[in-house]
Protein backbone atom coordinates (compact mmCIF):
# COMPACT_ATOMS: atom_id res chain seq x y z
CA UNK A 1 0.00 0.00 0.00
CA UNK A 2 1.30 3.69 -1.09
CA UNK A 3 1.58 5.59 2.50
CA UNK A 4 3.66 8.15 0.79
CA UNK A 5 2.30 11.35 -1.02
CA UNK A 6 2.85 11.49 -4.40
CA UNK A 7 6.69 12.25 -5.66
CA UNK A 8 8.36 11.99 -2.45
CA UNK A 9 11.49 9.78 -2.03
CA UNK A 10 10.82 6.68 -0.29
CA UNK A 11 14.39 5.92 1.34
CA UNK A 12 14.63 5.83 5.19
CA UNK A 13 17.47 8.77 4.33
CA UNK A 14 15.11 10.76 2.45
CA UNK A 15 11.94 10.61 4.27
CA UNK A 16 13.47 11.88 7.16
CA UNK A 17 16.38 14.74 6.89
CA UNK A 18 15.88 16.04 3.25
CA UNK A 19 15.13 19.96 4.17
CA UNK A 20 11.50 20.75 2.40
CA UNK A 21 11.21 24.15 0.10
CA UNK A 22 8.31 24.97 2.11
CA UNK A 23 7.86 25.42 5.74
CA UNK A 24 4.25 23.79 6.83
CA UNK A 25 2.36 26.10 8.68
CA UNK A 26 0.06 24.43 11.44
CA UNK A 27 -3.70 24.00 10.84
CA UNK A 28 -6.47 25.38 12.72
CA UNK A 29 -7.16 21.40 13.78
CA UNK A 30 -3.90 21.07 15.45
CA UNK A 31 -4.06 24.36 17.37
CA UNK A 32 -7.43 23.53 18.40
CA UNK A 33 -6.15 19.84 19.53
CA UNK A 34 -3.25 21.21 22.11
CA UNK A 35 -5.84 23.89 22.96
CA UNK A 36 -8.13 21.38 24.22
CA UNK A 37 -5.49 19.14 25.88
CA UNK A 38 -3.98 21.81 27.89
CA UNK A 39 -7.75 22.63 29.21
CA UNK A 40 -8.05 18.24 29.73
CA UNK A 41 -4.43 18.32 31.48
CA UNK A 42 -4.72 21.56 33.63
CA UNK A 43 -8.60 20.54 34.51
CA UNK A 44 -7.97 17.18 35.47
CA UNK A 45 -4.96 17.55 37.55
CA UNK A 46 -6.33 20.73 39.43
CA UNK A 47 -9.47 19.09 40.26
CA UNK A 48 -6.95 16.11 41.68
CA UNK A 49 -5.36 18.41 43.86
CA UNK A 50 -8.38 20.29 44.89
CA UNK A 51 -9.51 16.78 45.87
CA UNK A 52 -6.68 16.66 48.17
CA UNK A 53 -5.36 13.60 46.37
CA UNK A 54 -1.84 15.46 44.81
CA UNK A 55 0.65 14.01 47.30
CA UNK A 56 4.12 15.56 49.16
CA UNK A 57 5.92 13.22 46.61
CA UNK A 58 6.28 14.79 44.20
CA UNK A 59 4.08 17.98 44.25
CA UNK A 60 4.56 19.10 47.85
CA UNK A 61 8.47 18.78 46.96
CA UNK A 62 8.69 21.18 44.10
CA UNK A 63 5.85 23.27 45.13
CA UNK A 64 7.99 24.10 48.21
CA UNK A 65 11.59 24.63 46.49
CA UNK A 66 9.84 26.91 44.27
CA UNK A 67 8.15 29.05 46.79
CA UNK A 68 11.31 29.62 48.91
CA UNK A 69 12.86 30.19 45.53
CA UNK A 70 10.57 33.12 44.73
CA UNK A 71 10.89 34.35 48.47
CA UNK A 72 14.95 34.42 47.51
CA UNK A 73 15.19 31.79 50.30
CA UNK A 74 17.61 28.98 49.91
CA UNK A 75 15.45 25.82 48.35
CA UNK A 76 16.33 23.14 50.66
CA UNK A 77 13.44 20.90 51.14
CA UNK A 78 12.30 19.88 54.16
CA UNK A 79 10.86 16.99 52.82
CA UNK A 80 13.80 15.30 51.15
CA UNK A 81 16.64 17.12 53.79
CA UNK A 82 18.74 19.30 51.63
CA UNK A 83 18.96 21.83 48.58
CA UNK A 84 17.04 21.33 45.63
CA UNK A 85 20.16 20.44 43.25
CA UNK A 86 20.83 17.76 44.94
CA UNK A 87 17.31 15.91 43.68
CA UNK A 88 17.71 15.55 40.15
CA UNK A 89 20.10 18.79 39.62
CA UNK A 90 17.17 20.17 37.92
CA UNK A 91 17.67 23.91 37.70
CA UNK A 92 15.24 24.24 35.07
CA UNK A 93 12.74 24.62 38.49
CA UNK A 94 14.34 28.00 39.17
CA UNK A 95 12.22 30.44 36.37
CA UNK A 96 9.29 28.78 37.65
CA UNK A 97 10.07 30.63 40.93
CA UNK A 98 9.52 34.10 38.27
CA UNK A 99 5.39 32.84 38.65
CA UNK A 100 5.48 32.88 42.07
CA UNK A 101 6.47 35.81 42.20
CA UNK A 102 3.56 37.05 40.50
CA UNK A 103 1.37 34.82 42.83
CA UNK A 104 2.41 32.17 44.91
CA UNK A 105 0.06 29.21 44.02
CA UNK A 106 0.92 25.33 43.07
CA UNK A 107 -1.46 25.68 40.13
CA UNK A 108 1.63 26.99 38.23
CA UNK A 109 2.96 23.86 38.51
CA UNK A 110 -0.02 22.26 37.29
CA UNK A 111 -0.39 24.91 34.32
CA UNK A 112 3.78 24.25 33.13
CA UNK A 113 3.03 20.72 32.94
CA UNK A 114 -0.09 21.04 30.78
CA UNK A 115 1.42 22.98 28.46
CA UNK A 116 4.20 21.40 28.47
CA UNK A 117 2.62 18.23 27.63
CA UNK A 118 0.05 19.42 25.10
CA UNK A 119 3.04 21.76 23.56
CA UNK A 120 4.87 18.34 21.87
CA UNK A 121 2.18 18.03 19.65
CA UNK A 122 3.48 21.13 17.33
CA UNK A 123 6.94 19.49 17.09
CA UNK A 124 5.47 15.95 16.40
CA UNK A 125 3.35 17.18 13.71
CA UNK A 126 6.37 19.00 12.07
CA UNK A 127 8.57 15.89 12.23
CA UNK A 128 5.67 14.24 10.30
CA UNK A 129 5.06 16.48 7.85
CA UNK A 130 9.15 16.55 7.12
CA UNK A 131 8.95 13.58 6.68
CA UNK A 132 6.68 13.43 3.71
CA UNK A 133 3.47 12.53 5.55
CA UNK A 134 0.62 14.00 4.80
CA UNK A 135 -2.16 16.96 6.49
CA UNK A 136 -4.24 14.21 7.78
CA UNK A 137 -1.48 11.53 8.84
CA UNK A 138 0.22 14.25 10.33
CA UNK A 139 -2.51 15.31 12.55
CA UNK A 140 -3.21 11.82 13.38
CA UNK A 141 0.09 11.90 14.63
CA UNK A 142 0.22 14.64 16.92
CA UNK A 143 -3.49 13.22 18.09
CA UNK A 144 -1.47 9.65 19.20
CA UNK A 145 0.81 11.76 20.65
CA UNK A 146 -1.74 14.12 22.96
CA UNK A 147 -3.84 10.19 23.63
CA UNK A 148 -0.29 8.70 24.68
CA UNK A 149 -1.60 6.96 27.75
CA UNK A 150 1.67 7.78 29.34
CA UNK A 151 1.24 11.80 28.58
CA UNK A 152 -2.54 11.36 30.48
CA UNK A 153 -1.20 9.42 33.47
CA UNK A 154 1.66 11.93 34.18
CA UNK A 155 -0.61 14.44 34.41
CA UNK A 156 -2.35 12.99 36.73
CA UNK A 157 0.76 12.35 39.22
CA UNK A 158 1.43 15.65 40.76
CA UNK A 159 4.65 17.59 39.21
CA UNK A 160 8.19 16.59 37.60
CA UNK A 161 10.33 18.65 35.56
CA UNK A 162 10.93 16.28 33.07
CA UNK A 163 7.49 17.06 31.47
CA UNK A 164 9.24 20.11 30.42
CA UNK A 165 11.98 18.09 28.84
CA UNK A 166 9.30 16.05 26.75
CA UNK A 167 8.27 18.86 23.69
CA UNK A 168 12.34 20.01 24.06
CA UNK A 169 13.66 16.16 22.81
CA UNK A 170 10.98 17.05 19.59
CA UNK A 171 12.00 20.69 19.38
CA UNK A 172 15.66 18.76 19.70
CA UNK A 173 15.22 16.69 16.61
CA UNK A 174 13.21 19.14 14.69
CA UNK A 175 16.11 21.50 15.00
CA UNK A 176 18.34 19.31 13.86
CA UNK A 177 16.96 17.92 11.00
CA UNK A 178 16.33 21.49 9.77
CA UNK A 179 20.48 22.33 10.43
CA UNK A 180 19.14 24.47 13.13
CA UNK A 181 22.44 24.51 15.38
CA UNK A 182 21.59 27.26 18.22
CA UNK A 183 17.76 25.72 18.37
CA UNK A 184 19.23 21.92 19.02
CA UNK A 185 21.96 23.60 21.61
CA UNK A 186 18.92 25.48 23.56
CA UNK A 187 16.38 21.92 23.32
CA UNK A 188 18.98 19.91 24.41
CA UNK A 189 20.72 22.37 27.53
CA UNK A 190 16.89 22.49 28.33
CA UNK A 191 16.25 19.08 28.91
CA UNK A 192 19.79 18.77 30.55
CA UNK A 193 18.33 20.80 33.06
CA UNK A 194 15.20 19.01 33.80
CA UNK A 195 16.62 15.62 35.47
CA UNK A 196 20.06 14.40 35.55
CA UNK A 197 19.21 10.96 34.48
CA UNK A 198 18.12 12.69 30.96
CA UNK A 199 22.10 13.41 30.55
CA UNK A 200 21.81 9.38 29.02
CA UNK A 201 19.00 9.98 26.63
CA UNK A 202 21.11 12.92 25.31
CA UNK A 203 24.37 10.74 24.69
CA UNK A 204 22.45 8.56 22.94
CA UNK A 205 20.53 10.83 20.90
CA UNK A 206 24.18 12.05 19.58
CA UNK A 207 25.26 8.96 18.96
CA UNK A 208 21.91 8.38 16.56
CA UNK A 209 22.37 11.32 14.83
CA UNK A 210 26.05 10.96 14.03
CA UNK A 211 25.99 7.60 12.96
CA UNK A 212 22.20 7.37 11.64
CA UNK A 213 20.86 10.71 10.60
CA UNK A 214 24.29 11.80 9.70
CA UNK A 215 23.90 15.21 11.49
CA UNK A 216 27.35 14.73 12.78
CA UNK A 217 27.24 18.52 14.43
CA UNK A 218 24.32 18.47 16.28
CA UNK A 219 25.65 14.72 16.76
CA UNK A 220 28.84 15.96 18.45
CA UNK A 221 27.49 18.41 20.50
CA UNK A 222 24.65 16.18 21.98
CA UNK A 223 27.22 13.70 22.84
CA UNK A 224 29.79 16.06 24.27
CA UNK A 225 26.94 18.02 26.39
CA UNK A 226 25.30 14.94 27.76
CA UNK A 227 28.61 12.81 28.61
CA UNK A 228 30.30 16.37 30.60
CA UNK A 229 26.66 16.73 32.01
CA UNK A 230 26.30 13.06 33.36
CA UNK A 231 29.97 13.24 34.65
CA UNK A 232 29.24 16.92 36.41
CA UNK A 233 25.83 15.99 38.20
CA UNK A 234 26.85 12.70 39.67
CA UNK A 235 29.96 12.85 40.83
CA UNK A 236 30.04 16.46 41.80
CA UNK A 237 26.33 18.56 42.21
CA UNK A 238 24.14 15.64 43.45
CA UNK A 239 26.87 14.51 46.17
CA UNK A 240 27.45 18.10 47.38
CA UNK A 241 24.06 19.45 47.51
CA UNK A 242 22.79 16.65 49.04
CA UNK A 243 25.48 15.11 50.84
CA UNK A 244 24.68 11.11 49.54
CA UNK A 245 24.93 9.26 46.36
CA UNK A 246 22.19 9.86 43.35
CA UNK A 247 18.72 9.23 44.35
CA UNK A 248 17.45 5.89 43.20
CA UNK A 249 20.79 4.16 43.07
CA UNK A 250 19.29 2.12 45.88
CA UNK A 251 16.85 0.30 43.01
CA UNK A 252 20.12 -1.54 41.71
CA UNK A 253 22.31 -1.94 44.57
CA UNK A 254 22.02 -6.00 43.04
CA UNK A 255 24.89 -3.98 40.13
CA UNK A 256 26.28 -1.62 42.75
CA UNK A 257 26.02 0.64 45.27
CA UNK A 258 27.10 3.93 43.44
CA UNK A 259 26.77 4.95 39.79
CA UNK A 260 30.34 4.18 38.68
CA UNK A 261 30.00 0.37 40.72
CA UNK A 262 26.96 0.02 38.62
CA UNK A 263 27.85 0.99 35.28
CA UNK A 264 30.98 -1.61 35.64
CA UNK A 265 28.84 -3.97 36.49
CA UNK A 266 26.98 -3.70 34.16
CA UNK A 267 29.10 -5.04 31.54
CA UNK A 268 30.92 -7.26 34.34
CA UNK A 269 27.27 -9.73 35.82
CA UNK A 270 26.16 -9.88 32.60
CA UNK A 271 23.97 -12.67 33.77
CA UNK A 272 21.88 -10.20 36.16
CA UNK A 273 21.67 -7.68 33.35
CA UNK A 274 20.04 -10.06 31.04
CA UNK A 275 17.72 -12.00 33.43
CA UNK A 276 16.35 -8.88 33.91
CA UNK A 277 16.08 -7.73 30.14
CA UNK A 278 14.12 -10.71 29.56
CA UNK A 279 12.27 -11.37 32.16
CA UNK A 280 8.33 -11.41 31.09
CA UNK A 281 7.63 -8.43 33.22
CA UNK A 282 10.07 -6.16 31.37
CA UNK A 283 8.89 -7.84 28.40
CA UNK A 284 5.33 -6.77 28.94
CA UNK A 285 6.68 -3.56 30.09
CA UNK A 286 7.99 -2.94 26.67
CA UNK A 287 4.96 -4.19 24.59
CA UNK A 288 2.15 -2.06 26.64
CA UNK A 289 4.64 1.06 26.27
CA UNK A 290 4.69 0.64 22.34
CA UNK A 291 0.99 -0.53 22.30
CA UNK A 292 -0.36 2.96 21.15
CA UNK A 293 2.40 3.18 17.91
CA UNK A 294 2.08 -0.93 17.40
CA UNK A 295 0.81 -0.83 13.93
CA UNK A 296 2.74 1.70 12.41
CA UNK A 297 6.53 0.21 13.28
CA UNK A 298 8.12 -1.20 10.95
CA UNK A 299 11.69 -3.22 11.76
CA UNK A 300 13.28 -1.36 9.17
CA UNK A 301 12.84 1.88 10.52
CA UNK A 302 13.62 1.14 14.03
CA UNK A 303 16.79 3.19 14.42
CA UNK A 304 15.16 6.27 16.28
CA UNK A 305 14.42 3.93 18.89
CA UNK A 306 18.44 4.37 19.89
CA UNK A 307 18.08 7.16 21.80
CA UNK A 308 15.04 5.92 24.31
CA UNK A 309 17.85 3.03 25.02
CA UNK A 310 18.62 4.53 27.94
CA UNK A 311 15.78 4.69 29.52
CA UNK A 312 14.59 1.62 28.73
CA UNK A 313 17.46 0.02 30.67
CA UNK A 314 17.54 1.80 33.33
CA UNK A 315 13.68 0.88 33.89
CA UNK A 316 13.96 -2.55 32.89
CA UNK A 317 16.77 -2.77 35.11
CA UNK A 318 14.95 -1.54 38.47
CA UNK A 319 14.62 -3.42 41.28
CA UNK A 320 11.24 -1.27 41.91
CA UNK A 321 8.32 -2.50 39.55
CA UNK A 322 6.75 0.94 39.41
CA UNK A 323 9.46 2.35 37.41
CA UNK A 324 8.08 0.15 34.58
CA UNK A 325 4.71 1.25 35.31
CA UNK A 326 2.89 3.77 32.23
CA UNK A 327 1.30 5.31 35.53
CA UNK A 328 4.00 7.12 36.49
CA UNK A 329 6.66 9.28 35.14
CA UNK A 330 9.57 6.72 33.97
CA UNK A 331 8.90 6.24 30.30
CA UNK A 332 8.70 10.18 29.51
CA UNK A 333 12.09 10.07 27.50
CA UNK A 334 10.67 7.01 25.12
CA UNK A 335 7.52 8.85 23.52
CA UNK A 336 9.93 11.11 20.96
CA UNK A 337 11.36 8.38 19.48
CA UNK A 338 8.54 5.74 19.70
CA UNK A 339 6.55 8.16 17.69
CA UNK A 340 9.28 9.03 15.19
CA UNK A 341 10.01 5.40 14.44
CA UNK A 342 6.32 5.40 13.96
CA UNK A 343 6.90 8.53 11.75
CA UNK A 344 9.75 6.74 9.72
CA UNK A 345 7.90 3.53 9.28
CA UNK A 346 5.19 5.33 7.45
CA UNK A 347 7.06 7.95 5.54
CA UNK A 348 9.66 4.84 4.54
CA UNK A 349 6.40 2.22 3.38
CA UNK A 350 8.16 -0.14 5.91
CA UNK A 351 6.38 -3.78 6.20
CA UNK A 352 4.42 -2.49 8.69
CA UNK A 353 1.17 -4.29 10.87
CA UNK A 354 -1.43 -1.80 9.32
CA UNK A 355 0.44 -2.60 5.83
CA UNK A 356 0.50 -6.10 6.75
CA UNK A 357 -3.61 -5.73 7.29
CA UNK A 358 -4.12 -4.17 4.20
CA UNK A 359 -2.83 -6.52 2.23
CA UNK A 360 -4.34 -9.19 3.80
CA UNK A 361 -8.12 -7.15 3.22
CA UNK A 362 -7.12 -6.71 -0.18
CA UNK A 363 -7.00 -10.75 -1.03
CA UNK A 364 -9.75 -11.61 1.27
CA UNK A 365 -12.25 -8.76 -0.64
CA UNK A 366 -10.49 -8.13 -3.88
CA UNK A 367 -10.39 -4.90 -3.81
CA UNK A 368 -7.69 -2.49 -3.64
CA UNK A 369 -9.23 -0.02 -1.30
CA UNK A 370 -9.12 -0.66 2.92
CA UNK A 371 -12.53 0.73 4.71
CA UNK A 372 -10.40 2.66 7.29
CA UNK A 373 -7.76 5.35 6.11
CA UNK A 374 -4.61 5.80 7.64
CA UNK A 375 -5.16 8.93 9.77
CA UNK A 376 -8.84 7.69 11.00
CA UNK A 377 -6.51 3.88 11.92
CA UNK A 378 -4.17 6.29 14.07
CA UNK A 379 -6.63 7.86 16.08
CA UNK A 380 -8.90 5.41 17.01
CA UNK A 381 -5.90 2.93 17.65
CA UNK A 382 -4.98 5.56 20.07
CA UNK A 383 -8.35 6.16 21.42
CA UNK A 384 -8.82 2.82 22.18
CA UNK A 385 -5.39 2.42 23.97
CA UNK A 386 -6.05 5.51 26.53
CA UNK A 387 -9.47 3.55 26.93
CA UNK A 388 -7.70 1.02 28.26
CA UNK A 389 -4.42 2.87 29.69
CA UNK A 390 -5.55 5.89 30.87
CA UNK A 391 -5.99 6.64 34.34
CA UNK A 392 -8.72 8.63 34.48
CA UNK A 393 -10.81 6.15 36.20
CA UNK A 394 -8.77 7.33 39.39
CA UNK A 395 -11.52 10.00 40.16
CA UNK A 396 -14.09 7.45 41.00
CA UNK A 397 -11.69 6.20 43.60
CA UNK A 398 -11.48 9.87 44.86
CA UNK A 399 -14.71 10.30 45.14
CA UNK A 400 -15.02 8.04 47.84
CA UNK A 401 -12.70 10.08 50.14
CA UNK A 402 -14.48 13.30 50.36
CA UNK A 403 -16.44 12.84 52.79
CA UNK A 404 -13.78 15.00 54.92
CA UNK A 405 -13.32 17.19 52.31
CA UNK A 406 -15.14 20.16 53.65
CA UNK A 407 -13.34 19.71 56.96
CA UNK A 408 -9.64 19.22 55.58
CA UNK A 409 -10.28 22.80 53.96
CA UNK A 410 -11.41 24.33 56.99
CA UNK A 411 -8.23 22.68 58.97
CA UNK A 412 -6.01 23.66 56.22
CA UNK A 413 -7.66 26.88 56.51
CA UNK A 414 -6.81 26.92 60.36
CA UNK A 415 -2.64 26.60 60.00
CA UNK A 416 -0.60 29.54 60.33
CA UNK A 417 1.71 31.09 57.69
CA UNK A 418 5.42 29.98 57.92
CA UNK A 419 4.63 27.88 60.97
CA UNK A 420 6.55 24.50 61.10
CA UNK A 421 3.85 21.42 60.55
CA UNK A 422 3.78 17.99 60.57
CA UNK A 423 1.03 16.06 58.24
CA UNK A 424 0.58 13.26 55.72
CA UNK A 425 1.25 13.17 52.48
CA UNK A 426 -1.44 13.84 51.22
CA UNK A 427 -2.25 17.40 52.64
CA UNK A 428 1.44 18.11 52.47
CA UNK A 429 0.96 20.02 49.02
CA UNK A 430 -1.64 22.28 50.61
CA UNK A 431 0.78 23.61 53.15
CA UNK A 432 3.85 23.73 51.52
CA UNK A 433 4.49 27.46 51.72
CA UNK A 434 6.75 27.68 54.73
CA UNK A 435 10.32 26.54 55.42
CA UNK A 436 9.42 23.27 57.37
CA UNK A 437 7.27 21.24 56.05
CA UNK A 438 7.71 16.96 57.09
CA UNK A 439 5.69 13.73 56.57
CA UNK A 440 4.88 11.39 59.10
CA UNK A 441 7.20 9.10 56.76
CA UNK A 442 9.91 11.28 58.71
CA UNK A 443 9.20 11.34 62.42
CA UNK A 444 8.60 8.23 64.82
CA UNK A 445 5.22 7.52 66.61
CA UNK A 446 7.60 8.37 70.06
CA UNK A 447 9.89 10.50 68.37
CA UNK A 448 10.55 14.27 69.40
CA UNK A 449 7.64 16.96 68.51
CA UNK A 450 9.32 19.59 69.57
CA UNK A 451 10.45 21.31 65.71
CA UNK A 452 6.40 21.11 64.96
CA UNK A 453 4.33 24.03 65.55
CA UNK A 454 1.88 22.25 64.23
CA UNK A 455 0.08 18.62 63.25
CA UNK A 456 -2.62 18.09 61.01
CA UNK A 457 -4.32 14.50 60.37
CA UNK A 458 -6.88 13.16 58.44
CA UNK A 459 -7.65 9.76 60.45
CA UNK A 460 -10.22 8.33 58.44
CA UNK A 461 -8.45 9.11 54.95
CA UNK A 462 -4.95 8.55 56.25
CA UNK A 463 -1.62 8.02 53.90
CA UNK A 464 -1.81 3.78 53.83
CA UNK A 465 1.91 3.97 54.83
CA UNK A 466 2.15 6.49 57.75
CA UNK A 467 -1.38 4.77 59.58
CA UNK A 468 -0.40 3.71 62.68
CA UNK A 469 2.32 6.89 63.02
CA UNK A 470 -0.88 8.94 62.58
CA UNK A 471 -2.78 7.22 64.97
CA UNK A 472 -0.18 7.41 67.54
CA UNK A 473 0.61 10.63 67.45
CA UNK A 474 -3.08 11.79 67.42
CA UNK A 475 -3.18 9.83 70.26
CA UNK A 476 -0.23 11.39 71.99
CA UNK A 477 -0.57 14.62 71.63
CA UNK A 478 -4.50 14.56 72.76
CA UNK A 479 -3.19 14.31 75.74
CA UNK A 480 -0.15 16.35 75.80
CA UNK A 481 -0.52 19.56 77.97
CA UNK A 482 1.74 21.32 75.47
CA UNK A 483 -0.70 20.76 72.50
CA UNK A 484 -4.36 21.94 72.32
CA UNK A 485 -6.82 20.47 69.59
CA UNK A 486 -7.40 23.97 67.80
CA UNK A 487 -9.50 21.65 65.28
CA UNK A 488 -11.50 18.52 64.83
CA UNK A 489 -14.30 17.44 62.48
CA UNK A 490 -15.22 13.89 60.67
CA UNK A 491 -11.82 12.53 62.28
CA UNK A 492 -9.45 15.59 60.96
CA UNK A 493 -7.36 17.15 63.52
CA UNK A 494 -5.51 20.05 63.94
CA UNK A 495 -3.32 19.85 66.71
CA UNK A 496 -1.61 23.07 67.75
CA UNK A 497 1.46 24.12 70.20
CA UNK A 498 0.05 26.32 72.98
CA UNK A 499 3.47 28.69 72.70
CA UNK A 500 3.50 28.46 69.09
CA UNK A 501 5.11 32.02 67.32
CA UNK A 502 4.35 32.65 63.89
CA UNK A 503 8.26 32.87 62.23
CA UNK A 504 9.09 35.46 60.13
CA UNK A 505 9.15 34.84 56.23
CA UNK A 506 12.37 36.26 56.09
Amino acid sequence: MQLATPGMETSPESATSQPKSKVAIAPDALLWMMGGAIAIFLITSSLRHYMFQSTGFDLGIYDQVTYLMSQGQPPISSILGFHHMGNHAAWSVYPLGLLYRIYPSVYWLLVVQAISLAAGAWPTWSLARRAGLDDRTSLGMAAAYLLYPVVFNINLFDFHPEVMALPALLAAILAARRQKIFGFCAAILWVLGCKAVLSLTIIALGIWLIFFEKRRGCGAIALMAGSAWFVIVTQLIIPQFSGEEVAGVWRYTYLGNSVIEILINLFLKPQLVLGKLFSLETLDYLFVLALPVLWWLSPRHLTPLIPALPTLLVNSLSEVSFQRSLAYQYSIPVIPFLLLAAIASLAGNGNTLWGGLNHLWQKWQNTDKFPLSLPKAIVLWSLLIFLLYGKYGRFLEYTQRLDTWQATREAVATVRPQTAVLTDNYLAPHLTHRRVLKLLSQVSADGDLTEFDTVILNRRHPWPDTVETGEAIARRLAADPEFQTLYQQNDVMVFRRLDVREASPE
